[in-house]
């Protein structure tokens, strides 16, 4: 698959359009919060929210196609089973090494800055709590394999189970590779298929500024500004992790690539508005498979890296479990996990693997947060302190996440000698 590199003089506004939009979804948010009525603001808030709701189905409505595409077409080009071990092998190590890091660096930070300490336990959201309480009960062993492994590849796409496709779309593209030539109509079809979506997400990101007009109004409109105050400590104590965690995946970026880095940045700077201001790494994966392939990534291992990023290296996401669940800790003070340093790793060691199968489920970290804390004596009613304020984190995760796999796939490109004017 080759993307048409655009020319660089006409400079892309994507950015600063998302930029104003949430600018004035902030302003107008903020007015209606202060002068309309509880009873205007509550039937206003999710009908404006209806704009990015529009937006984010449109992503999730090609999400699924693109994933396999991309895949199937990114092992069946790799050549043969001993190419996609190795690169498969090679971007595990990424994965496996930044969720580590990650996790690692959300549980040091936390403990340092003890954002949870003397919290107002009458903020929490208890009703929000009990509605991911619900969730959180299906949680188990059997849940967790129906999770990662699919029973239909129909109802995995439907629900866009990002996981399951990876699981389903490896097979494919195994046995695709296995049969020789005569899969090469079927290449030869998904390659194009991919070429059509493509061109869909070009059309869908110009909603994009839309989109995040519409989910800043509505936070900004039922919470207020007042809200940031609230708990400004513990989101400044979270970015302030997010710019550590920033800090090391760049250095090591920079390592890896050198001056190409800041192109890569510049390249990626439209997805991560995009997942910044919607609060969703996955709606920018579309844009994030073009971005890299212009970059200078091979497309094979474009197509190969991505879709397992987007399963195994969620960064951001990793960083926030042990935030949030050292932040509840705090602010109940369950001496068993903010004094036992043994208990700390034991958690964060579960959570590497819970993590990794409920892609598809809203609000997955604090889902993931509620089910592994459990385990710990964390109290699942704490969720609810951080509820109020998990779009505001959502957004910095999100755009991590991103960050995360553009370097991930950045890196193994080079590593396989597949990087463009490297």
């Amino acid at each position: 698959m080759e993307i048409i590199k655009p020319t660089d003089s006409k400079p892309n506004r994507l950015t600063l359009y998302i930029v104003i939009a949430m600018v004035l979804g902030i302003v107008a948010g903020y007015i209606i919060h202060e002068k309309a009525s509880p009873e205007f603001v509550k039937d206003f808030a999710p009908k404006i929210k209806l704009l990015a709701t529009i937006f984010l189905r449109l992503v999730q409505m090609i999400i699924a196609p693109l994933v396999f595409a991309t895949l199937v077409v990114g092992i069946a080009k790799l050549g043969d089973l001993k190419t996609v071990g190795r690169v498969g092998g090679k971007a595990m190590i990424w994965f496996i090494s930044a969720s580590l890091i990650s996790l690692l660096l959300g549980l040091v930070l936390v403990t340092i800055t003890k954002p949870g300490v003397g919290v107002n336990l009458a903020n929490a959201d208890l009703e929000g709590a009990k509605d991911l309480m619900g969730k959180t009960k299906e949680f188990s062993l059997d849940k967790f394999v129906e999770h990662v492994v699919p029973r239909s590849v129909i109802e995995a796409m439907a629900n866009n189970e990002i996981l399951q496709l990876v699981i389903f779309s490896v097979f494919f593209g195994v046995a695709l590779t296995a049969i020789g030539k005569k899969g090469d109509a079927i290449i030869n079809a998904l390659d194009s298929l991919t070429h059509v979506v493509l061109k869909m997400v070009g059309y869908v990101m110009n909603l994009a500024p839309v989109g995040v007009f519409g989910a800043m109004t509505g936070v900004i409109a039922i919470k207020g500004l007042g809200i940031l105050k609230t708990y400004a400590y513990y989101i400044g104590s979270f970015y302030l992790g997010l710019a550590v965690l920033w800090g090391v995946l760049l250095f090591v970026g920079w390592l890896i690539l050198r001056r190409r880095l800041i192109v890569l940045m510049r390249r990626i700077s439209d997805p991560m508005a995009i997942a910044f201001n919607t609060a969703s790494s996955e709606a920018v994966f579309p844009k994030l498979v073009e971005e890299m392939e212009r970059f200078g990534c091979n497309n094979k291992i474009v197509s190969f890296t991505l879709p397992l990023g987007y399963s195994f290296n969620l960064d951001g996401s990793m960083m926030y479990m042990t935030f949030a669940s050292m932040f509840i800790a705090q602010a109940y003070n369950v001496t068993a996990v903010t004094e036992h340093v043994g208990t700390q790793i034991a958690m964060l060691l579960v959570f590497m693997l819970t993590s990794k199968g409920i892609a598809g489920v809203p609000r997955a970290s604090l889902v993931v947060v509620l089910a592994t804390g459990g385990m710990f004596g964390i109290p699942p009613e704490g969720i609810g302190l951080v509820l109020a304020i998990d779009t505001f984190c959502d957004m910095g995760r999100s755009m991590t996440n991103v960050l995360g796999n553009a370097l991930a796939t950045a890196a193994v490109s080079k590593w396989e000698g597949a990087l463009e004017h490297s």
